[in-house]
Formats: structure tokens, C-alpha cells, sequence
């Protein structure tokens, strides 16, 4: 798992709790997005809409429970973003 999914896990883990709702991944990327990208974080591209941040939710909450731990987070981000 890559050093920039653990950046990027703790820009979205917004009340530092260390696992990620939906909620809060969609407010971050939503708020953070653009700086996390210009700061090389985030590719430009994952900045997306509602929708796409909560199918990227979705597509890493494999067992189901509606959190993300960061060994779920890691495995998606470093598939999709390619890191």
C-alpha cells in the first residue's frame, strides 16, 4: 500500500477517527479535492462528483459495514489511481 493512499486516507478521514464514512469521503473530496490534487495527492481526475465518490465508497467497503478501515481505502485508491 502506498504512501499516497495514506496521505490521502487521513486528508479524508475528517474527524481522525481511523476509518472513513461516506459522508466524510464525499465532503472531503468534495472540499480538499482540488488542493489534495494540486498537491499531488489526489490525481486530478479522482476529483469527481457525488456520485463517483460514492461508488469509489462502495467498491472499497467490501465487507459490507459502511466504514472504510485504511487496508480497505489503500487497496482501492492504489487499484484506481494506479500508485
Amino acid at each position: 500500500m502506498s504512501d499516497k493512499a495514506r496521505k490521502l486516507f487521513d486528508a479524508l478521514d475528517l474527524n481522525s477517527d481511523g476509518v472513513l464514512t461516506r459522508v466524510e469521503v464525499i465532503s472531503a473530496l468534495r472540499t480538499k479535492g482540488p488542493t489534495l490534487a494540486a498537491a499531488g495527492v489526489l490525481p486530478f481526475w479522482g476529483v469527481s462528483d457525488v456520485d463517483d465518490s460514492s461508488a469509489l465508497f462502495d467498491r472499497a467497503n467490501l465487507d459490507g459495514d459502511d466504514v472504510l478501515t485504511y487496508e480497505e481505502f489503500a487497496r482501492e485508491a492504489d487499484r484506481r489511481f494506479g500508485w
